[in-house]
């Protein structure tokens, strides 16, 4: 069933899918010919091209309010998918954009004392991406992911000061990117603090008995992609697999959820809810089911469970 599913996902017309499905499912090295081959298909072919051909020369994404609006086209956003689809960050045109928001006033939300964290969460993410780790504009936002998670769980006043699970999940998602040197203790315990929050002995990823101000969305339980700020039970997964985290105990119900939503075809069937507002390059129906599989395979994969 394994050999049916990567045949499936080398077929995908986008590169990045093609380039991890044979880096993180089939384990070819990065000299391997064919992973090569793709991963340098990314820059020509499929969604990046379409998203960096919408850049002005500024940095800004043409038709933007502001880098945040549009969603999800404007600068933020893009560059958030420029991060997923495995981007070259050291391409001059990533580095205008990550310039052109960094030097935004919005950095100013900085001076608040929590919220927003999957915002920042995002945003570092892809400052690694483009090699900014180092910047000392975000060493601040590495500050107030690590306050966030480790004083306030990522409390927001969209949840109504509650602490939030979709901005614990994305300040995670945010600090997992950063090198190895970057990571101070004081890193290492925010993440452990995030992670307890998300799959401690509180709160369940398969119950989402997490604190809300309203009710869970009724995305947490779908298999997404793209996502932007939101979050769903896939996503945290992915995030605690970049973290080394798949053996909690508290995540084992979340595996086994995710094992009974793969079809008999050995795939998974996928959701893009923001397809209408964001870049067509990122597929149809059946890219997102490749989307989807490709991320839920590398997961349990991860997790020694996939067969």
């Amino acid at each position: 069933m394994t050999q049916r599913l990567t045949d499936w996902l080398l077929e995908s017309r986008i590169p990045t899918i093609r380039w991890r499905t044979l880096r993180d499912l089939l384990g070819r090295a990065e000299s391997d010919p064919d992973a090569r081959a793709a991963r340098q298909s990314i820059m020509t072919e499929g969604p990046v091209p379409t998203i960096l051909a919408a850049q002005g020369e500024s940095g800004a994404w043409v038709g933007e309010n502001n880098y945040y609006t549009p969603k999800y086209t404007s600068g933020h956003w893009s560059m958030m998918l420029l991060a997923e689809l495995d981007a070259d960050g050291n391409d001059p045109r990533l580095q205008r954009g990550m310039d052109f928001i960094v030097g935004s006033p919005r950095l100013h939300w900085m001076n608040r004392e929590s919220g927003i964290s999957c915002f920042w969460g995002n945003q570092l993410r892809y400052a690694v991406l483009t090699g900014h780790a180092a910047d000392p504009r975000i060493h601040g936002m590495i500050d107030y992911l690590v306050h966030d998670l480790r004083a306030e769980s990522c409390r927001c006043s969209i949840n109504s000061g509650l602490p939030c699970a979709w901005g614990a999940a994305r300040a995670l998602w945010g600090l997992a990117a950063l090198p190895p040197d970057a990571r101070t203790p004081e890193v290492e315990t925010a993440i452990q603090s995030g992670v307890d929050f998300l799959v401690g002995s509180s709160y369940e990823l398969v119950k989402a008995n997490y604190p809300v101000s309203n009710e869970i969305s009724s995305r947490w339980f779908d298999l997404n992609f793209p996502l932007f700020y939101q979050v769903d039970i896939l996503f945290v997964l992915r995030v605690l697999g970049e973290l080394g985290a798949l053996d909690r105990p508290g995540v084992q119900p979340a595996l086994d959820w995710l094992e009974a939503k793969r079809g008999a075809d050995g795939r998974w069937h996928g959701k893009s809810p923001y397809r209408s507002r964001t870049y067509a390059g990122m597929g149809g129906a059946e890219e997102t089911h490749r989307w989807v599989s490709l991320h839920a395979a590398t997961v349990l994969k991860r997790a020694g469970r996939l067969n």
